[in-house]
């Protein structure tokens, strides 16, 4: 059965086996409600073995990509919960980001414009992104009397930018301009708004026309090698390497090579 979540909005291409996520509350710069942030959680999960998924579209609805949690919905809201409840929730945002981050298909973040608190977040933890001109970023939690580090965004973003600029993102809250969050490396696409989508779509669909799995290995291994001593991920690297020689895939690259044409992979 297709996942059909009720918060937002997802569309899978059985053609180019692209899925396509649209945070849809344009009204509200597509502002995350507890709703959203449990739908955004559970189908990251499921997309990790969805059938038919080989990569990953995250893209909002009108002039943001997302502003973040909802002023009333949730930051207002949160006033009424125990520290109890507080967890309970602080636990669900993070589990958004894990769920990204285990997911096996390449997720890129299509950017259309502002980018603030947890969507600033949901930008990092995606493997890719590609913004819009407008698509200014900032991490607004110290805004807000609360700790740069949220969602996992201090593991995450120091990997992305460095620990300087990192640290600067954090500490400040500041927006930045698309230019210079390109300069720092944390958008590897700028452009004007009309090429954006098109631009993301056909990126993904290259990657979904990737060996999937190979692809899913290279995504584990960024995050586990991070952890690793440069010893052990050569081991790791190898024992992976090997085990992916035993595909089909590897054949019909050196068949496709031999015969001078484009590889299908499965």
């Amino acid at each position: 059965m297709s996942l059909s979540p009720k918060s937002f909005l997802y569309r899978l291409d059985d053609a180019t086996g692209v899925a396509t996520i649209t945070l849809n509350r344009p009204e509200r710069l597509n502002a995350l409600t507890f709703e959203v942030y449990g739908e955004l959680r559970d189908t990251f999960a499921a997309l990790d073995t969805e059938p038919g998924v080989r990569a990953i579209v995250l893209t909002g609805a009108g002039r943001g990509f997302c502003s973040g949690g909802d002023v009333e919905d949730i930051i207002g809201a949160l006033f009424g919960r125990s520290p109890e409840g507080l967890l309970e929730f602080t636990r669900m945002t993070c589990d958004v980001v894990a769920s990204m981050r285990r997911c096996r298909r390449p997720i890129v973040a299509a950017l259309n414009g502002t980018v603030a608190g947890a969507g600033a977040v949901l930008a990092a933890a995606s493997d890719v992104r590609f913004a819009a001109e407008s698509a200014r970023i900032a991490f607004l939690f110290v805004k807000v009397g609360l700790s740069g580090a949220d969602m996992g965004v201090s593991w995450l973003l120091p990997r992305l930018v460095g620990q300087g600029n990192a640290s600067e993102l954090l500490f400040t809250g500041d927006f930045i301009t698309a230019q210079r969050a390109y300069e720092m490396g944390l958008y590897q696409r700028v452009l004007p708004q009309e090429q954006l989508l098109p631009e993301a779509m056909a990126f993904a669909e290259k990657l979904a026309r990737g060996p999937s799995d190979a692809l899913a290995v290279s995504k584990q291994a960024i995050a586990l090698e991070s952890h690793m001593t440069l010893e052990q991920a050569l081991d790791h690297e190898a024992r992976v390497q090997a085990e992916l020689m035993t595909h089909p895939n590897y054949r019909e690259a050196y068949e496709a090579f031999r015969a001078k044409r484009t590889p299908s992979f499965t």
